[in-house]
Formats: structure tokens, sequence, C-alpha cells
């Protein structure tokens, strides 16, 4: 975390001035102005460097390709810098045990992969995704252990709901920044849990859940009511039906939306408006893997969320989850980054699966990770992350402040190396020209969408107020 030495206020400037003309020394001169002395945290003045999805299960620092280099100058350069942590850090200790069901592969990397993070240049991190509680809370305190003792502030995980909750703070020079981490796409039993005065808390994630509404006909209701009548469920009467996890609602133009829970969303909001009363900056994070009409456009309800946080003050809500771009939007001034896809994609040399894993793909104990990979991605055909081009591409955005004011906003085009070997491809580093005007004209288009104005400078998206 970057620390500044704060100078002294005019206030002490004068007390220490007055305090040696009276005892006959010299006094100091009083500061010309008093913007002269302003602390520099006070000025409005940041850069936020934010990245996507991190799945690092191998170093980085060895690697000294330009193009490599150059992306971490970008981010170390920044004022702070963000990035979402999907993976866990820990050594399979006694408490560290493979929850039942995972986020799918169950990420792991040893403990010190957690400095290469900080090595590339990144202060802070969210935990809250569906891979959180991939080894249970054992797995997920191993986690904060490490991730603290690189230097990262952590947010989105948490003994009970409250902590889970809570901002993480990180001070640089320019100014106070609160970190929010929250997610939609888990287990639910990994899920915090509010804490009583007669019994605790459940550790896990910091949650966003949400409803999908269903709009029917008339007709369609009253089919749907004599279907539940015919399998014993019962129907009920009136507009409105819950089943199967879902509202059914009745409309002139059928259809359906998704709406945010609205207690989590109200407790989210009073985070929102305490991590302003205590930092100058705010950011929102959410893990949200859910989509709208197709897989690039956001969910409604993560649209619906973004707005509210930047109403109850956050500065910049930052988004990913799905693996790929979505759009970037202006809201009241405000940008809102509904997917920054990935920075780091190394999910498939992660060393060990538990065997409910090799189990889903057929495979026996005398089989091991590589295979299982193998396996896997053949089943998955075009649907794997090796064979999806736009899983291996990204951008790093850099966010301006000046004077406390958006100045714009940088987004540079990176790639993961697709079709390169498993070995190599998942690490991180400046696109070509070619590419990269590919992955900024891609993004151009879906920030269109949502009223967003993005041009493309000496091989860089900008986006200015």
């Amino acid at each position: 975390m970057r620390r500044n030495r704060l100078p002294l206020s005019p206030l002490t400037f004068a007390w220490i001035a007055a305090g040696l003309a009276l005892a006959g020394g010299t006094a100091l001169a009083a500061p010309a102005s008093l913007e002269a002395q302003a602390f520099e945290d006070a000025r409005g003045n940041m850069s936020i460097a934010l990245a996507g999805d991190a799945i690092i299960s191998r170093k980085m620092s060895p690697y000294r390709e330009s193009e490599f280099l150059a992306l971490r100058d970008i981010i170390r350069n920044a004022t702070t810098a963000f990035v979402n942590l999907e993976i866990l850090f820990h050594d399979y200790e006694d408490d560290v045990i493979p929850a039942a069901a995972s986020g799918g592969t169950y990420m792991r990397a040893e403990p010190e992969i957690a400095h290469e993070l900080a090595w590339f240049g990144f202060d802070m991190v969210s935990l809250a995704n569906n891979h959180t509680m991939d080894f249970g809370a054992g797995g997920a305190r191993r986690t904060v252990e490490a991730t603290e003792a690189a230097g990262l502030a952590v947010a989105g995980y948490g003994e009970n709901l409250a902590e889970a909750r809570a901002p993480v703070y990180v001070d640089t020079p320019g100014g106070r920044v609160a970190l929010i981490s929250i997610a939609s796409t888990f287990n639910d039993a990994m899920r915090a849990g509010h804490q009583r005065p007669d019994m605790r808390g459940r550790p896990g994630l910091s949650p966003i859940r949400y409803e999908r509404h269903v709009t029917v006909t008339a007709d369609q209701m009253a089919g749907l009511r004599d279907a539940l009548a015919v399998a014993g469920r019962g129907g009920g009467s009136g507009p409105r039906l819950n089943f199967g996890g879902m509202t059914f609602l009745v409309g002139d133009k059928p259809g359906m939306k998704t709406v945010p829970h609205a207690g989590d969303l109200a407790e989210i909001i009073e985070v929102v408006k305490e991590a302003q009363r205590q930092a100058e900056w705010v950011i929102v994070t959410s893990h949200s893997h859910e989509g709208g009409d197709r897989r690039e456009v956001p969910a409604d309800f993560l649209v619906d969320v973004a707005r509210a946080t930047v109403d109850a003050g956050a500065d910049m809500f930052v988004g990913h989850g799905p693996h790929i771009l979505r759009a970037v939007e202006m809201y009241r001034g405000k940008p809102i980054f509904y997917s920054l896809a990935n920075f780091a994609m190394q999910n498939e040399t992660v060393e060990l699966q538990p065997q409910d894993n090799y189990e889903a793909q057929g495979l026996g104990y005398q089989d091991h990770p590589g295979m299982f990979q193998d396996v896997r991605i053949e089943r998955m055909g075009a649907g794997s992350f090796p064979a999806g081009k736009g899983f291996w591409e990204s951008v790093v955005p850099v966010v301006e402040y000046e004077g406390g004011e958006l100045k714009e906003i940088q987004l540079h085009p990176i790639t993961m190396g697709w079709q390169l070997p498993r070995p190599v491809r998942g690490r991180p580093m400046m696109a070509d020209d070619a590419l990269g005007q590919e992955i900024l004209d891609g993004l151009a288009k879906l920030s269109a969408e949502f009223g967003t104005t993005m041009t493309i400078e000496n091989g860089v998206g900008i986006i200015r107020p």
C-alpha cells in the first residue's frame, strides 16, 4: 500500500512560529498561502488502475518482454491499483478442506504467489466470488493471511456478514480509498451470515442476490396454476405466483427481468454511504457471471445495483466474472465497468483437484491434473476457455482525476496468449496494434449501447466526460 508523509498544516506552522517568537528565537516565516501547504491527498489528483479476474497460479516476475513490462509499468505508475482475486492461497493445512461444491475448478496457488500481484503494482483485491469458499472457511482465512502478508488490502470475505460487507481502506498520496467487494455468482453455502447476540455468524462472502421476475399473460398464469395443481403443489390465486425460484407476474408483455434482492441492496447502500464518510474515493466491485439477452450484456439486476451504488456515493463500479468484456457506462459522470474480463487466466495449471472433480469427468484415482484438464476441455468443446478467443483479451483501465473531477479514462488493451501452449498462455501483456484495435473496437461498440463515446488514440481507448 502506498503511503505519503504529510506536511505540517498551516495552523501547526503558525503555532511553532509564535512559540519561537515568544521564546526569543527567530520566528519562522508564515506560509505565503494556504495552497502552498495543502495536503497532497486533499487536492483530488488521483489515478486508479483496474483489472478483472486474476486467476494466477504461476510466477510472473521472472519474465522480461517489453510488452509485459510496459503493462506492469502502467499499473505501477497509477496512484493505486485493483484486481479481483479469483484464486486461493494456502498449503493444504489441516483446516483447509475441499468444499462439497466449488466454483468449478478448485482454485489454489502457493501463498507466495500473492507477492506477484504486489510486484505488478496492485494495492487492493476483492475476494467475493464463486471460488471464495472452494476450500471452506479455512481456505478463505489462509488466503486473507497470505494476501495481507504481501501488502495487499482485501475485501469481500468475513467471519460474519458485517465483516464481509465492510470496506477495506487503502491510504495513498491521492487520498484514502475504500474498496467494497460483493458477488452475485456463488453457491448459496458460500454466503456469509449475520451474527446475533446469542449465535455466531457464518463465515463467507458478501452477497448481492437477485430475483427472477417472469411476466406472463393471464391465460399462461392459469395454465401454470393448473399444472401445479396436477402435481399436487397448489397454485393459489391472484396475479403473483412464486415457484421454482422465480416470481411469476401477470402482465401485458411476456418476458423475464432480474431484480436485486432488496435486503442485500439496502445493506450494501449503507456500507457505501459509510465508506464515503471515511474515504475520499469509493470503489464498489462485483463478481457477476449473469448476463442479459446475450452474454456480452449485463443482467438487469446488475445495472440496477451499479447505478444504485453510484447514487449512494461510489466513485466507480467495477464488474468482473463472465471472463469477457462488457460495456463501460458513464452514469451521472462516473464510470461503470460492467465486466473487465480477465487479467490472468492460469486456471489450467492449478496443481491439484479433489476427487469430486475427477469423477465428474469420468476419471479415477490414477489420473492426474493435466489429464483432468485435457478431458474437461475436450468435453466442453467450443465452450471451453481455450477455444474462446474473447476469454484471452481484455483492457486495463486507468481512471484519471484532476482537482477531484474525472479527467479521462485510458483503456489499455491486453492479451493472455490465446492458442499458445498451456504452460505459456494466461499471463497478460500489452496487445499488438492490430489486436488492440480489434479489442477496443469491440468494447466501443458495446459501450455505445449505454450511450458512451470512446475514441482510440495511439492504440489506447479514451473516454472523457
